[in-house]
């Protein structure tokens, strides 16, 4: 989900290659995450189609996968919809994620090879690098990245599925609900204070910086309803140069 995919994508495009359901999820889906598409944002299958030069029936692909991931609803004989959680959806999603999160990163603490903690003090400097040159999409790449790395390598597989879905999950929330007036997210130095924590075998210390991490995500958030004006194809049919 970055700028070189959508060269590759544009570059496939104009060799004569397809657009997938795939491609199409990946744009929707960076769309939303990146605050260009807000809550309840129509999404009907003709327009897709033509953004996208695709068949509604790769389309309707698209939209069943997107669905499953929570981004958007699709109901019968409407036209699917960017997600608008309510408040109380929103506040059970963090609590479940702050229960599993918590209880993965107790149980990983101590236990990370050296490999996979190089790759998430990468992830983590590489964030803050993002957000110092004001690159939020970047910087939302490389925190989920994070997230998604500890789910992975999680020692309950269960767990770590739960998590995997609940990092989504949370992320098209605090896209789609995040303050208007806040440029991003990034709260300075929580992760790499969880990955010492990770490091030092403190699972308790551990599951107390998500907590306080996730609280602190979920007290950005504005969740007053929000009246757009949406053209698709201005968000989805950009051009490489212009995302």
């Amino acid at each position: 989900m970055n700028n070189a995919w959508h060269k590759e994508m544009l570059a496939e495009v104009k060799a004569g290659g397809r657009i997938s359901d795939q491609d199409i999820v990946e744009k929707v889906r960076r769309a939303v995450l990146t605050q260009r598409l807000p809550p309840d944002t129509k999404l009907p299958e003709v327009t897709l189609g033509e953004v996208f030069g695709v068949s509604r029936s790769v389309v309707r692909k698209a939209l069943t996968r997107l669905a499953s991931e929570h981004v958007v609803d699709q109901r019968p004989n409407q036209v699917a919809r960017v997600r608008a959680p309510s408040i109380e959806e929103t506040c059970e999603t963090f609590e479940a994620r702050r229960l599993v999160e918590g209880e993965v990163v107790a149980q990983l603490a101590g236990q990370l090879d050296d490999e996979v903690m190089a790759a998430l003090e990468t992830q983590a400097q590489q964030e803050t690098e993002a957000y110092e040159r004001g690159d939020e999409p970047a910087r939302i790449e490389h925190s989920l990245t994070i997230h998604h790395l500890l789910a992975e390598h999680s020692p309950n597989r269960v767990l770590g599925a739960m998590l995997t879905d609940l990092v989504l999950r949370t992320s098209i929330v605090i896209a789609l609900y995040k303050r208007p007036s806040l440029v991003s997210c990034y709260l300075e130095n929580d992760h790499p204070r969880l990955l010492d924590r990770l490091g030092k075998g403190d699972g308790e210390a551990a599951r107390t910086c998500i907590h306080e991490h996730l609280h602190s995500l979920e007290a950005l958030l504005d969740l007053r309803p929000r009246e757009n004006s949406i053209d698709l194809m201005s968000i989805l049919g950009r051009t490489a140069e212009q995302t």
